[in-house]
């Protein structure tokens, strides 16, 4: 056997090795899960990626696959329309380009599956300027190169004359924030108030802003959270080791473009940000809400007992989204196994032991989730039926 073959069967045991190792370290799945809510189907976003048509490493189809890789139903390659690095050796004279790769290779996907899997691609664009007012995103638009302007404002208005929907993107970053702190300047309550522009991030890449948290709810700005990648998803968000990407969660009544459409100018987005939930209080507590699974097991069977049957229950709890839980218990009794805080791992379930003793079980049992995020430093109460 030549040195080559040993050096290949040496790393190809080492990978298999370490995939085997991986798989037993956590249950923790890559693909995203949350469930829909009563009326609406939860779509799971990524509208701020970019490819080598802009500032990217990767052809738009990498963008697909890592999209299908995460469970990921909505996406746009939104890219830089004033800044582009690549143009020597790529060059477009169709600034839509990256958009019909992208969709050309999602169809493809999308002609062997069923239509709730389908991924949905949105033609969008970054509109690219000094701050104020920043870097702009714009989706559902009809033809990119309208949008490219000498002038901040001009390719604003011509996105809203296409009715696309805009947000600003990383208000927080530090190359126009020196000081890493979002706020509006004049030009971003002229847009807001003439409503051409609908939501912000509150989370961009790496980064969660809490002024930008404040200044959606203050301004009724849709929350937006995406991963701005450049490179790979699984490089720049560790997937190996169990992180993901920042996605939006969308809650739109079908897969149809206009209902997608409708939801992102309704507001009816939640952020998910490294096991952090943010979002208004109307569309986070809902999604809670079917994410979290309460049964009575019963009396605990404690065996031969001296002062008479137990009084201490079994709860079950089952978390039904990917996202990793952290409650605290407001209910009148204590656990005998758990402290009042307690994380319930994401898509895994808990038993507690609830030491009720001569209490009667209420009809609901009270916690504050410790990463559901309702307003900056405000977290989210949630009552959850016993069935008692």
């Amino acid at each position: 056997m030549n040195t080559l073959k040993i050096t290949f069967i040496t790393l190809l045991f080492i990978f298999s090795s370490e995939n085997i190792l991986s798989n037993n370290k956590t249950n923790k799945d890559r693909k995203l899960f949350f469930p829909n809510i009563d009326d609406y189907q939860t779509l799971i976003s990524d509208l701020h990626q970019h490819t080598v048509f802009s500032d990217g490493l990767v052809w738009p189809s990498i963008r697909v696959d890592e999209a299908i890789y995460d469970g990921v139903d909505v996406i746009s390659m939104t890219e830089h329309l004033e800044y582009q690095p690549h143009l020597e050796d790529i060059p477009h004279l169709d600034r839509n380009r990256a958009y019909h790769l992208t969709k050309r290779y999602a169809d493809n996907f999308n002609s062997n599956i069923e239509n709730e899997n389908k991924l949905v691609v949105l033609n969008g664009q970054e509109i690219t300027r000094s701050m104020p007012p920043g870097h702009i995103n714009a989706v559902f638009i009809e033809d990119a190169n309208t949008l490219l302007h000498d002038d901040s404002l001009s390719g604003i208005l011509e996105a809203n004359k296409q009715k696309a929907f805009l947000f600003w993107n990383h208000p927080a970053w530090s190359a126009q924030r020196s000081d890493g702190i979002a706020r509006l300047d004049e030009f971003h309550n002229f847009l807001i108030s003439n409503n051409y522009l609908h939501g912000i991030e509150v989370v961009n890449e790496i980064y969660y802003s809490e002024e930008a948290f404040q200044i959606a709810l203050d301004n009724n700005l849709t929350i937006m959270g995406n991963s701005d990648v450049h490179g790979l998803i699984d490089w720049t968000f560790e997937i190996p080791k169990y992180g993901h990407r920042p996605v939006t969660l969308i809650f739109s009544k079908s897969k149809k473009l206009s209902d997608i459409k409708n939801a992102l100018f309704d507001g009816r987005t939640v952020v998910y940000y490294n096991d952090l939930l943010i979002g208004k209080e109307a569309n986070l507590k809902p999604l809670i809400e079917k994410s979290i699974e309460v049964s009575i097991m019963g009396k605990v069977n404690q065996g031969y007992s001296e002062d008479g049957e137990s009084s201490i229950l079994s709860i079950e709890i089952k978390n039904n989204c990917s996202a990793d839980l952290i409650l605290e218990n407001f209910t009148n009794f204590t656990f005998e196994k758990n402290a009042d805080i307690f994380t319930i791992k994401g898509l895994d379930s808990i038993t507690l032991r609830a030491k009720v003793g001569d209490k009667k079980m209420s009809k609901f049992l009270k916690f504050k989730i410790l990463n559901a995020l309702i307003e900056p430093k405000k977290y989210l109460e949630v009552e959850f039926p016993t069935g008692i």
